[in-house]
């Protein structure tokens, strides 16, 4: 039994530290979208209608089905909300 500790669950589980990044901002995207679609009350089809996807990609998303969506796609329905995404680049540890 390894006693490695990881930054996230994506260190532990993805290959590189490129993937690992792609997935930690990929989750907070999702994780953002299904808060708002809570927060307004929304049902799939009205999100839907709001974020330019059909219900089966407000289906993938609520059900975080993460490997379904692209960062651009998710940046773009963000914005959709009224909402922007900043970005910060730091070192990695």
């Amino acid at each position: 039994m390894s006693n490695e500790k990881f930054a996230s669950v994506w260190d532990a589980i993805e290959s590189t530290p490129a993937e690992a990044e792609n997935m930690r901002l990929r989750s907070a995207l999702m994780i953002e979208l299904k808060d708002y679609i809570k927060r307004e009350g929304l049902t799939q089809a009205k999100a839907a209608s709001v974020l330019g996807v059909t219900q089966p990609r407000i289906s993938d998303l609520l059900r975080g089905k993460i490997d379904l969506f692209g960062l651009d796609m998710l940046v773009t329905m963000i914005a959709k909300t009224g909402q922007h995404v900043e970005m910060r680049i730091s070192r990695a540890a």
